[in-house]
């Protein structure tokens, strides 16, 4: 992980936006997808880790999150990246056994959505 993903995460630390262990739990599958050959940086995961980083918090702290109007758009969209949406299917597990809170299918869909976008980032990404 770059130092501005890392900035970016001690920014919602520091800033109280969300639990450490919602940080923490972020940071764990960041440092994941890396090991895995992505390549995870603020240019390529910024909006990934702000979009987990947010609707986890916001889980945690009890607020509802909105189904989404897009819903059947973003399935669509995601058909042909089935293993973006494996993946973020296998985090919200994840998530749910570390953390508690169950993320609603919207929130699947569009973690998909950051995965697939990540997945195509770090193919087009020089030495990967």
């Amino acid at each position: 992980m770059d130092e501005a993903l890392a900035l970016r995460l001690r920014l919602f630390r520091e800033g109280g936006q969300a639990a450490p262990e919602v940080i923490d739990f972020v940071a764990a599958e960041l440092t994941a997808l890396e090991d895995e050959g992505n390549t995870v940086t603020e240019a390529t995961a910024g909006m990934l880790t702000s979009h987990l980083t947010m609707a986890l918090g916001r889980l945690l702290r009890g607020e509802p999150i909105e189904e989404f109007s897009t819903d059947e758009q973003v399935a669509a969209e995601l058909a042909g990246h089935p293993e973006a949406v494996a993946r973020a299917r296998a985090i919200s597990a994840r998530a749910e056994q570390t953390l508690g809170p169950t993320l609603p299918e919207s929130e699947i869909n569009f973690l998909g959505l950051h995965l697939a976008a990540l997945a195509q980032k770090s193919s087009a990404a020089p030495g990967t």
